[in-house]
């Protein structure tokens, strides 16, 4: 019994708490809170005592929120301000979507009064339709000024306006081909070019690996990049790879003669004491441990490398008033190294890990091309980190 009324208890307290919010809410002009909160308590059982309270501050709160909205409008309307539409479009919205929120839980009964709640529902289907093509209107014809003046910033905001005019009202006029055009017109198309100052040709894989920009993931929604310049595009940026230096070491074998030791188990004797005397255990029978012994292994190791080092800067130009807007240096270094050995002796006396290398031969040293080549994915990986990192965009 004691627990059934502190479960009761609590109850009360929740509701009790939950309705000052909610009175709080209408109090302090926070209307749709007040309906959100009060039909979220109404759906389980609306006709309970206890939710009287909710019954009315929904009552309340709704008729309130209908002649604010109403009384905005009307403000708006006057004012005639093309910035407006969109908040009309949008009032006229909530003030159906409000209707249809607590439609479902009519009628609703106010017990002491003996009636129904009110709730002066209207049909908004036609100021919907008329504010939602008067902002469609006024987004497409600003997005057609902004397409032929050709700013960029004034094209992305033209993209964005079109995007959402296609959301509120798909397939108006030629909305379609115009978000293509502002995407277009908005971009920031990129021209990469290499340059090889060094003494070497550079592999031409190595170039196309560098400039196939599908690889790198750059291209964001306003950046283009291209290796390739194309027709009827208009670069802004161009980002330049220039080859400095690149350094390739002498093919080196250098030998090593390492002796190798271990201790292996070889069977068991017998354990004796100091005075070399068997010692037993209780029963009067020897112990035994395992015996161990030291081997020995003569390795002989071999070790191929080879190395390169790449050095290039990156410079950032706008081409439009050719100015170099920063640089940036790039280094790689690709380290060559093949080990292979042979042995004398017992080869137990190395580690397991280092077996493998009494399999190995010699092979034959990589080109100087591969070793430019084999730098490519570190160059490629830096190159991606210093775009990234410089903001072309604003």
């Amino acid at each position: 019994m004691k627990t059934k009324l502190l479960l009761f208890l609590s109850a009360l307290a929740l509701t009790a708490c939950g309705v000052k919010q909610t009175r709080e809410a209408v109090a302090t002009g926070n209307y749709d809170e007040a309906i959100y909160t009060a039909v979220d308590k109404l759906r389980a059982n609306k006709n309970a005592k206890g939710k009287q309270d909710y019954v009315l501050l929904l009552e309340e709160a709704f008729a309130k929120a209908k002649e604010r909205d109403q009384r905005n409008i009307a403000t708006w309307f006057k004012d005639a301000n093309p910035a407006n539409l969109e908040t009309i479009f949008n009032t006229y919205r909530q003030l159906n979507d409000r209707q249809e929120l607590i439609r479902p839980l009519l009628p609703l009964r106010v017990l002491k009064e003996n009636r129904e709640a009110q709730f002066a529902f209207e049909d908004y289907t036609e100021q919907i339709m008329s504010s939602k093509n008067a902002l469609s209107k006024h987004l497409y014809l600003t997005s057609v000024a902004a397409l032929m003046n050709g700013d960029k910033m004034a094209c992305r905001r033209a993209y964005d306006d079109l995007v959402y005019l296609d959301q509120i009202n798909p397939g108006y006029k030629d909305v379609g081909k115009l978000i293509k055009d502002a995407q277009f017109k908005g971009t920031d198309f990129v021209w990469v070019s290499t340059a090889n100052q060094t003494q070497m040709v550079i592999p031409k894989r190595l170039q196309d690996d560098l400039l196939d920009f599908s690889t790198l993931g750059l291209n964001d929604k306003w950046t283009t990049f291209h290796s390739n310049k194309q027709k009827g595009i208009d670069y802004s940026y161009g980002v330049s790879i220039d080859f400095r230096q690149i350094n390739i070491s002498p093919e080196r074998i250098a030998e090593k003669e390492i002796i190798k030791e271990r201790q292996i188990k070889d069977g068991v004797k017998k354990l004796l004491d100091n005075r070399g005397r068997e010692v037993k255990d209780s029963l009067g029978r020897p112990i035994y441990v395992d015996n161990m012994k030291t081997i020995r292994a003569y390795v002989y190791e071999s070790t191929q490398t080879k190395s390169v080092q790449v050095t290039a800067k990156i410079d950032y130009t706008d081409l439009k008033s050719k100015q170099l807007l920063q640089t940036y240096p790039l280094a790689s270094e690709f380290v060559f190294q093949h080990i292979y050995a042979r042995y004398k002796g017992d080869k137990r006396a190395c580690d397991d890990a280092y077996l493998p290398n009494f399999d190995r031969r010699e092979v034959p040293f990589p080109s100087n091309e591969q070793m430019v080549f084999d730098c490519g994915e570190d160059l490629k990986a830096k190159l991606k980190a210093i775009i990234r990192s410089h903001k072309i965009t604003q």
